[in-house]
């Protein structure tokens, strides 16, 4: 999709890719302000599909595609931490670990020390090696694949499915929680 042909619009496209709000674009695109006409512009198609055009051409130029996001993560999540130190249990180097050992380190401190009951010029330097978290990229790349899935349904009492808008969900909650309220005080 090209640029929009409204100029105003198109200042309203790239302020909602720029992560502003709806009214924050609207305003900078050089409307009045009007909270119900800037989110009645955010819902316009071709303000949608220019926003999307917009974030896909910023994800492509730094090169941030769902397959890369998952490789690193998959880094992460199957890391095998015998990979950073040498067979002799010493720490690799940086510079001389792989990409993918590499890509789960997330900090290395080293500390130097004086050596306990050594020599008072004796020092030794202790290594302490933080990586990133293997679960935290295993659930994403869980969620992305669709593994996990969070059932909110509401059950009547022998636990089947009552079916309600979202209004009416939100309303027979709140009907709950004033009881639960009362029953309280």
């Amino acid at each position: 999709m090209p640029v929009l042909s409204n100029h105003k619009h198109e200042l309203f496209a790239q302020g909602l890719a720029e992560g502003k709000t709806a009214d924050e674009a609207y305003i900078a695109a050089g409307f009045k302000e009007n909270r119900g006409n800037a989110s009645r512009l955010k819902a316009n198609e071709s303000i949608v599909k220019r926003v999307d055009e917009i974030l896909s051409a910023s994800a492509e130029r730094v090169e941030i595609t769902k397959a890369r996001v998952l490789e690193e993560l998959g880094k992460i999540g199957f890391s095998d931490i015998r990979k950073i130190f040498t067979p002799g249990g010493n720490l690799l180097p940086p510079q001389d670990m792989d990409d993918d050992a590499a890509a789960c380190v997330s900090a290395i401190e080293v500390v130097t020390r004086k050596v306990p009951g050594g020599d008072s010029d004796e020092v030794e330097h202790v290594a302490k090696i933080k990586l990133w978290d293997k679960r935290a990229a295993l659930v994403d790349i869980g969620k992305h694949l669709g593994m996990f899935t969070e059932n909110h349904r509401l059950v009547d009492k022998d636990n089947n499915d009552v079916p309600v808008t979202e209004t009416e969900a939100a309303r027979r909650i709140a009907f709950v929680l004033a009881n639960a309220a009362r029953k309280a005080e």
